[in-house]
């Protein structure tokens, strides 16, 4: 694993002790915006406030809890990368539909079901995997920052699916302040390569609290509520209880698959983002990943808190900041559970301004999108992956753009259908489904020794790639070999007929198989010597064989009843 330029601590390195309090507490920072979620629910069933700060702090319990989950490896369970969970929109709108018909305790039950749904989803990811291919996950990825951009900006100018503080007027002098904030952030990961850079976001976020505050954006109900915060209390325990309802199973197995694509793409885009070299994902990290997200839901609706998903915007802050290392969490697991018995530090997040939070989740919400762009175009894309990207995310911006498409579904399905993420990501699914149908995994070519062409042989395994979603790179050195080896064939082995071009494609390889009627094509092992090459008849054949091994990963020949056959693998 070769570290990238941008990244200043890699994921299993040991940044100085400043830097990862410091890296943790702005993690916390990005994370506490989302704590607004457990409090509309807790809305949802008219609780008082009591029972919505109580389901607060189990919240930061639970995040604590998913934190070390998540981001170190216990067997089976945990990525290994810095991709915490926080309360998640995917588990929103399904608890919002489930409070409305059966209260807080039905929320619980079927959050922890939906957990139960994600943990098993992670033990056959691997059988999944044609189901979910780089471009779905960068699809999903994309949406994910479209979303928590969105989020940001709902924060300031209003959200028309629910009514919150956040659809109160914004005034002029708070949507400066926000620009400010978010100014401050992108200058200094800009323009600087230091400490700065590495905590440009809480710098941000700090200036953009004390601007509030100085000019008076920060209601006096919000410093009231600080000062009458207790310094110290236990959760309360007294709103938790469990129940379930079969017929809401559909909106939290939707919401399940939604957040297993979302810890897919989060721990890719940190296996890319670690690695200068990334080439594909590593699927026992990402199975770790979806196994300790599917646990720390089940932790969280069984205390009595809303469902976890791994966050995009803390995945897209430190690649930010370039700090990647998962020692930031333990800081960050120790704050949030300080946090969780300590109201009166918690008011202090929970009641930033909130265009100081929309700037925070503007600006990383960047880097998440860029990182879905990258999944998506790590492999060829033919017309097939064109329509099936470009229709799955129009589908997904239509209901940010026209919330009225949702008057088409049935009245249950319009709370799950409601946001981009979920959407764009069943439209995603089932036109890969689709599409698949007709894609030949192997495709032939034969060609005739008097009349072969390159650029036809070039153009047969380019359309072949793009069919595939083949990685560039692997085509063009496939492309490369095969030529070679068919003009080296044709010079030096004279075949009788036609040479048969077969190749063959599955997830992890690519086999080239040439076929023809003629001796074995010569491929030593070592490089042919100087005088061999210039005083031999066939040194110059014996140097293109040798080259033709070295451009492939394993090349195999064998010869039987005439017919000689020599195959070329490339890792994929």
């Amino acid at each position: 694993m070769r570290k990238p330029s941008n990244v200043v601590y890699g994921f299993d390195e040991r940044p100085p002790p400043l830097v990862t309090v410091l890296s943790g507490l702005q993690h916390v920072g990005a994370m506490s915006m989302y704590l607004l979620y457990p409090v509309l629910v807790a809305r949802a069933v008219n609780a008082p406030p009591e029972v919505a700060a109580s389901m607060v702090s189990l919240t930061l319990l639970a995040m604590a809890v998913g934190t070390l989950l998540q981001d170190f490896r216990f067997g089976p369970v945990g990525s290994g990368y810095l991709c915490q969970p926080i309360p998640s929109v995917v588990y929103l709108l399904p608890s919002l539909l489930a409070a409305k018909s059966g209260g807080l305790p039905l929320v619980f039950g079927m959050t922890i079901a939906a957990g139960l749904m994600e943990m098993a989803m992670s033990r056959v990811l691997r059988r999944l995997r044609p189901i979910f291919p780089p471009e779905i996950v960068g699809l999903v990825i994309l949406l994910v920052g479209v979303a928590t951009g969105l989020v940001g900006l709902r924060l300031v100018f209003g959200d028309s699916h629910h009514h919150d503080r956040s659809t109160e007027s914004v005034e002029l002098i708070e949507i400066v302040v926000g620009f400010i904030t978010l100014a401050i952030m992108a200058g200094l990961n800009i323009w600087n390569r230091g400490y700065l850079r590495i905590f440009c976001v809480l710098i941000g976020m700090a200036v953009g609290y004390a601007l509030a505050g100085a000019l008076g954006i920060l209601l006096p109900g919000d410093m009231e509520a600080i000062a009458r915060a207790p310094a110290i209390a236990l959760p309360s325990f007294s709103h938790v209880g469990w129940s379930f309802d079969p017929t809401l199973l559909l909106p939290f197995a939707v919401a399940s698959v939604a957040a297993t694509l979302k810890v897919m793409g989060n721990v890719t885009t940190l296996q890319k983002a670690n690695d200068a070299d990334w080439i594909r994902p590593g699927m026992t990290q990402v199975m770790g990943g979806v196994l300790a997200d599917g646990l720390g839901t089940v932790v969280a609706g069984g205390i009595g808190a809303q469902g976890l998903n791994s966050s995009p915007t803390v995945v897209g802050l430190a690649a930010a900041s370039g700090v990647l290392s998962r020692l930031v969490a333990v800081p960050v697991a120790a704050i949030l559970a300080i946090l969780a018995f300590l109201p009166k530090v918690g008011a202090v997040f929970y009641l930033m301004p909130r265009t100081v939070a929309a700037a925070a989740l503007v600006f990383s919400s960047t880097f998440i999108i860029v990182n879905g762009i990258q999944v998506m175009t790590s492999r060829l894309l033919d017309t097939r992956k064109t329509v099936l990207i470009g229709l799955a995310l129009l589908a997904g911006l239509a209901v940010d753009a026209e919330p009225s498409v949702l008057r088409f579904f049935p009245e249950n399905w319009k709370a799950v259908l409601g946001t981009s993420l979920v959407l764009g990501t069943i439209v995603g699914l089932v036109l890969n489904l689709i599409f698949r149908m007709g894609v030949m995994r192997s495709q032939s070519l034969s060609i005739a020794p008097e009349s072969m062409e390159p650029a036809r042989i070039e153009e047969f395994l380019q359309e072949s790639g793009e069919q595939w979603g083949a990685r560039p790179d692997v085509i063009e050195r496939a492309k490369f070999n095969l030529v070679q080896s068919i003009e080296t064939i044709v010079e030096s082995c004279e075949p009788e007929g036609p040479l048969e071009v077969n190749a063959i494609f599955d997830e992890f390889n690519v086999d080239i198989r040439v076929s023809y009627s003629g001796p074995l094509l010569e491929l030593p092992d070592k490089r042919p010597t100087n005088e061999e090459i210039m005083e031999t008849e066939d040194g110059h054949l014996r140097l293109a064989g040798f080259m033709l091994r070295r451009y492939a990963d394993r090349v195999s020949a064998v010869h039987k009843a005439g017919r000689s056959t020599v195959t070329f693998h490339f890792d994929h």
